[in-house]
């Protein structure tokens, strides 16, 4: 997912190393080695030479100063520092990886010119600027529990479990699901949990609900589940229009401690869309209706996340 001036498209490593892989991100300890054994872990084993390695990691400090510019520019100078932490904190390369074509994409980590880029089986990883604008956006709190839909590459949960207390997320998506549950404890990432499913419905089995609900792919209609596991006081966050169309855009929903829910239109989007029951179920008599919602300037179009 990417927020520009162009449309936002918006196996475990075991007792031997996950923990210190997160804790030394960044440091020496998060090395060529480190990595082929997290990759290895997750079930995707690849090799990549000594220099490529050394090359990425070298571009990560300017995207790290291009992401804390680019929130900044569109939070009124604020970039919140447990997002920034966050990034900081996790290695993208990691996440590089096409499902369908078993191919390493690590050496387009930290591109200069933020892009989606292709995960297989129609889905994609998005870029790291709309990403950003997406959890910033969220306002994640460490005791907040937080509900994904649309796993895709994995980095959108990986990010916002960095800063909330427990993150889920559904992909609908089979195989790309199915592999991409195994690649968090690798990591260290124990607070994440995903399943294979119809995001749709959400995940009502979570009592009490979610402080924030993410939607990373394009509804037609907001999913009446989502608002019902949307805890008093929470946000949903979720891209509507048409699939494959522009004119889409992103809806922050809160619903007041009385139940009362609010909407507020964002910046325009361009996600890729939600499937499953949302592509044959009209538009339910309660699903929450945007249009009269009191919008504010588009700061920037955006494209899909995950």
């Amino acid at each position: 997912m990417t927020i520009s001036r162009r449309p936002l498209l918006l196996g475990a490593l075991g007792a031997l190393a996950a923990p210190p892989l997160v804790q030394a991100q960044g440091s020496a300890a998060w090395n060529r080695e480190a990595y082929l054994a997290a990759m290895r872990a997750s079930g995707r084993e690849t090799t990549i030479t000594e220099a490529t390695f050394t090359a990425i990691q070298a571009r990560k400090p300017a995207a790290l100063r291009r992401i804390e510019s680019y929130l900044k520019a569109r939070f009124n100078g604020e970039a919140d520092p447990a997002v920034m932490r966050a990034f900081e904190t996790l290695p993208r390369e990691y996440f590089h990886w096409n499902y369908e074509g078993r191919a390493n994409g690590a050496v387009n980590a930290y591109e200069a010119d933020p892009k989606p880029w292709g995960l297989g089986f129609g889905s994609a990883l998005s870029d790291y600027l709309g990403q950003a604008y997406m959890t910033q956006v969220c306002a994640p709190k460490p005791e907040h529990v937080v509900l994904e839909i649309g796993t895709g590459s994995g980095y959108q949960a990986a990010l916002l479990s960095r800063c909330v207390a427990k993150q889920y997320s559904i992909e609908i998506i089979n195989p790309l699901g199915t592999a991409v549950q195994r690649i968090f404890a690798p990591l260290g990432y124990s607070n994440v949990e995903t399943r294979v499913g119809d995001g749709f419905f959400g995940w009502p089995e979570v009592q009490g609900g979610f402080d924030t609900i993410i939607v990373t792919c394009a509804a037609q209609y907001v999913p009446p589940a989502l608002i019902q596991q949307l805890k008093p006081g929470g946000r949903l966050v979720i891209p509507i229009g048409q699939p494959f169309r522009r004119g889409q855009f992103l809806y922050i929903y809160t619903k007041d401690e009385d139940g009362r829910v609010r909407s507020r239109k964002d910046v325009g989007v361009y996600f890729i869309p939600m499937t499953g029951t949302m592509m044959n179920r009209p538009r339910p008599a309660d699903a929450p209706n945007p249009e009269g919602a009191p919008a504010r300037p588009t700061p920037a179009p955006a494209q899909p996340a995950g």
